[in-house]
């Protein structure tokens, strides 16, 4: 694959020292520094130039007061986002903003159930949204990704009351069909149940699928879109998300909420900032990136069907998250876990995590240097334990 020259995912950039979750953290979850990280889901790249270029003028303004995101160049730059790559139309009259898509989650849920309820997602499941649905003491109810029949038992239960959806799916990579979406949405709504649908992923649909917001199927039902740019151009640091919510009078308790009981007057510049720039500029760098990292899983195919041809493993429809069934091996999930710490130094998701034991989540939004080391040692791994 071939990405165009100006733009350089080859280089490794030391994040070492950055505060930065995923290198500077990795003891806080695998009990050891120094680890060849391939974990939580931000990218080792640079964000886009358009975006670096237009937080420098910003910061050179100098002036960093409080500021307000209902203005029409956020706005507008979303609408032009969501025009020019879904084809679909948003009435920018719906949008809220909130610190995170997870914020926006937690708030959701809180307007939309109450402790005890029912809430209904697909797993495996991503531990953001377990912790976000239990921490609230709301019962946290799966379904496999793809049983349409599970779906919908769990969604007739009497106590059901929302269904969080992520969009693609987070962490198998799934891509739904706008066939499944409205059928979702019309059970859903034949059972009185409100959906969130995260797409935080949208933006890093692979080629041969297409991603359908779900503004294009909610209809009359009760839902909030909740989506940010950070994912795709790797400025989650910045903080700063947005959402479309159909109901307006659901629209004006959220923005209540936020406003009032959690103090969100003045959201972040710089994420304001970014969003408008990677909307309106970003485009092809962002495409360049999905092709880099397309590049990346087809590495990470090659190598583990070709030292383990029984997997034949296949890379997600959207994504840079390699979701890997490793249950073909035999292999004992801890014992892995033990020799990828210990003796190769790699850090990889456990799919346990994800409720979800006998898999493994690898990041391969890196440079092809880092997701060569890190297969290399998975595979030297894998064979030690068999």
């Amino acid at each position: 694959m071939s990405t165009p020259a100006r733009y350089d995912f080859d280089t490794v950039i030391d994040r070492r020292g950055t505060w930065c979750v995923q290198w500077d953290g990795v003891a806080d979850r695998f009990g050891v520094d120094g680890l060849l990280p391939f974990t939580i889901s931000d990218m080792d790249f640079e964000t886009a130039p358009e975006v670096l270029t237009a937080l420098r003028v910003r910061l050179d303004h100098g002036v960093l007061g409080y500021t307000t995101w209902q203005q029409d160049d956020f706005r507008s730059a979303i609408a032009h986002w969501f025009a020019t790559r879904y084809g679909t139309e948003i009435d920018t009259g719906r949008l809220v903003y909130g610190p995170s898509v997870l914020s926006q989650l937690s708030q959701l849920l809180q307007m939309w159930t109450a402790e005890g309820d029912g809430v209904v997602v697909h797993a495996p499941t991503y531990d953001g949204f377990r912790k976000a649905i239990t921490g609230l003491g709301r019962k946290l109810r799966g379904v496999p990704v793809g049983d349409a029949a599970a779906l919908e038992r769990e969604l007739a239960r009497a106590d059901a009351k929302v269904l969080v959806l992520c969009s693609p799916h987070n962490p198998t990579g799934r891509v739904w069909t706008e066939a499944e979406l409205r059928e979702t949405a019309a059970l859903a709504r034949r059972h009185g149940v409100a959906v969130i649908s995260d797409e935080i992923h949208a933006d890093f649909v692979h080629d041969g699928h297409r991603h359908v917001p779900w503004t294009r199927v909610g209809g009359d039902g009760r839902w909030a879109l909740i989506s940010s740019g950070s994912k795709s151009f790797n400025f989650p640091a910045l903080t700063g998300s947005y959402g479309i919510i159909g109901d307006p009078a659901d629209r004006a308790e959220f923005l209540r909420r936020m406003e009032t009981a959690e103090g969100l007057a003045s959201p972040a510049v710089l994420s304001l900032t970014a969003h408008i720039a990677a909307y309106r500029e970003g485009g092809p760098w962002l495409d360049a990136v999905r092709e880099y990292v397309a590049g990346n899983l087809a590495l990470v195919a090659e190598r583990l069907n070709g030292a383990f041809p029984e997997l034949a493993w296949e890379p997600p429809q959207a994504g840079y998250l390699a979701w890997i069934d490793v249950r073909p091996l035999g292999v004992d999930d801890e014992a892995l876990q033990r020799v990828l710490i210990e003796r190769e130094k790699v850090a990889v998701m456990p799919g346990a995590v994800y409720g979800a034991p006998g898999f493994l989540r690898l990041n391969a939004g890196c440079p092809r240097s880092k997701v060569e080391a890190g297969m290399a040692a998975l595979v030297r791994a894998v064979r030690a334990v068999r």
